[in-house]
């Protein structure tokens, strides 16, 4: 593959982090476009990566940034919205001012982060203005060659829902789900960052949708279950009823940080399960959870250990 200069948004995140690693390895030049250039200076030890503070939100903004682009690859996405951060503005308006800018800029190709399930007739906010930005870009993307990427929920090793459900896990001895028997198709972030680079320059997948699942499909309750067998943890994980999952997002939705939210639990109605799973499609054999899942949750857990005996060789005793 050619040398191609990319510009990223959201390329300090969790699946923006891989990502970079990986087109700076294969030669690329990368610009990432954050708000706080200073707090994602940890990246700056890639060669070949700039690290540009922009606000994304300005169009002139991105025209100019755009410029002498081959590609660029919007990953902003947030799963709960804040006062600075509504589902819209964050994923509909940015596509269509991305959408501008590329075409002023001259960049001719653009490769867009979406969800599987985004419909603008979704039960959720979050699944609406996701499809709002795949229609705004099969419409109007006009000279721009566009690829639009649905993942189920994505597991990786340095953050994402499976550490969160297992931070869960080692802190409570039964864990009640909302929405436990939502049907889920987990894939792996590494799986999906190879979608991406296989479509950067890549004419066939021009103007197309590509889901991107594993091979297995759990419930919500069976993944929690199998995190707590792979940390050997005996717990009791079971599926709250529709009424009482209600009450439960409404309240962990008031909580800081939003463990879970209403439109989460709206989202949890449509199952996260591909139609017709993209990574075949791209030559790509789905990466089974059970093969990389014990590797995640062990790294994390071995973190936090080493962490606690730092602090114990230091002679610092944390509060509980």
């Amino acid at each position: 593959m050619r040398s191609l200069s990319i510009s990223i948004l959201g390329g300090t995140g969790f699946v923006g982090s891989q990502l970079v690693t990986r087109l700076i390895r294969e030669g690329h030049r990368v610009q990432a476009l954050t708000r706080n250039r200073e707090r994602h200076r940890r990246l700056l030890v890639l060669p070949g990566l700039e690290l540009v503070n922009a606000n994304v939100h300005d169009p002139s903004v991105l025209a100019e940034a755009f410029r002498g682009s081959d590609v660029v690859i919007n990953l902003i996405g947030v799963l709960n919205e804040s006062r600075s951060a509504r589902f819209q503005r964050v994923h509909a308006e940015l596509a269509r001012k991305l959408i501008g800018a590329c075409r002023s800029a001259g960049v001719p190709r653009a490769l867009q982060m979406s969800a599987l399930g985004a419909n603008e007739k979704a039960p959720s906010q979050y699944l609406r203005s996701k499809g709002a930005a795949e229609r705004l870009l099969r419409e109007d993307a006009g000279p721009v060659a566009f690829t639009i990427f649905q993942p189920s929920i994505i597991v990786g090793p340095d953050g994402g829902f499976m550490q969160r459900l297992t931070a869960l896990l080692a802190a409570f001895p039964a864990l009640p789900l909302a929405r436990g028997n939502a049907r889920l198709q987990p894939v792996v972030l590494s799986d999906v960052v190879e979608a991406m680079c296989r479509s950067l320059d890549a004419p066939e997948t021009h103007g197309r949708v590509f889901e991107l699942c594993g091979p297995e499909v759990f419930t919500l309750v069976e993944l929690g279950r199998y995190v707590a067998t792979v940390e050997d943890l005996r717990r009791w994980v079971f599926a709250l009823p529709d009424p009482l999952g209600w009450l439960q997002a409404a309240l962990l939705g008031l909580l800081p940080g939003t463990p879970m939210s209403l439109d989460n639990f709206r989202s949890l109605g449509v199952d996260s399960v591909a139609t017709d799973n993209g990574l075949g499609h791209l030559g790509i054999t789905p990466t089974s959870l059970r093969a990389v899942v014990p590797g995640y949750v062990g790294a994390q857990q071995q973190a936090v250990r080493f962490a606690d005996y730092r602090r114990a060789a230091s002679g610092r005793i944390d509060e509980p």
